[in-house]
């Protein structure tokens, strides 16, 4: 019973015409007296929600004296309760003022849990493309969800530290920090080419990221990813080639602007 009055308040009923509905649901027809009296309430209060019932059209009265009360079948009770909200919902959405677009903004979450949700939710919403560059261990906690987008006929473009044991085709991670992982692991996920989150997760820091529609962000990030993927392609091509034709010119590059020495 507690379940059916849960709902019925969310429907937008008070707690006593809720009572009221339930309990005259139980019987074909009841006084107000009889059902104040059933429910251990005030007649006051009992008679107010029946009058408030029976004037929305939820109840049924016949004449006599005193005056007795029945509930609508249910079928025709949620029928009418569905017709209402719909009728009321689309002159919400009609009505409503409409102020100027929001311009994109940067928001932070903080934490396991809020990162996480925050970026599940997103992904459950893909429709197209997801680019996300990552270490492996991110990658499993979110293997479920990435592979139901997959599944959903959504492109995922991939960059990750490693590509065993995991699932899809995974591309290696081009070297930093000369191959050794830092305190906290960077990710960031681009999907629909619309909205990214950039942020670090580890055992040893907080997790953090920042989260955006805005597309200088979006497009830094593609940028980036695309750069990453066009050096491994080059690398993988062309082996130790490189370093034959241009010698520690090519590691002094790599050197100066991967490694993150000052």
């Amino acid at each position: 019973m507690e379940r059916l009055l849960h709902h019925l308040r969310n429907l937008g009923f008070t707690e006593m015409e809720a009572k009221v509905m339930v309990e005259l649901s139980r019987q074909h027809a009841a006084s107000g007296y009889e059902v104040a009296k059933r429910l251990g309430a005030s007649r006051s209060n009992v008679y107010a929600a029946l009058q408030r019932l029976a004037g929305q059209g939820y109840l049924r009265t016949n004449a006599g004296e005193p005056v007795r009360y029945s509930m609508l079948p249910s079928g025709e009770l949620t029928r009418m309760i569905e017709g209402r909200m719909l009728e009321s919902l689309r002159a919400v959405e009609k009505e409503m003022p409409r102020a100027e677009p929001a311009r994109p903004a940067f928001y932070n979450a903080e934490g396991d849990r809020n990162v996480l949700e925050s970026l599940t939710r997103e992904l459950e919403r893909a429709e197209h493309e997801i680019v996300l560059d990552l270490w492996q261990e991110e990658a499993e906690l979110l293997r479920a969800e990435l592979e139901r987008a997959e599944q959903r006929g959504v492109r995922l473009l991939w960059s990750c530290d490693s590509g065993e044991g995991v699932q899809g085709s995974w591309l290696p991670r081009v070297p930093d920090n000369h191959g050794q992982e830092p305190a906290g692991r960077k990710f960031s996920f681009v999907i629909d080419r619309r909205w990214c989150m950039l942020g670090m997760r580890g055992e040893n820091c907080p997790t953090q990221a920042l989260i955006t529609e805005h597309p200088v962000m979006t497009e830094l990030l593609l940028n980036h990813f695309a750069q990453d993927l066009v050096l491994y392609e080059i690398e993988h091509d062309m082996g130790s080639e490189l370093s034959t034709r241009y010698g520690w010119r090519y590691e002094a590059i790599i050197g100066k602007y991967m490694s993150g020495d000052e």
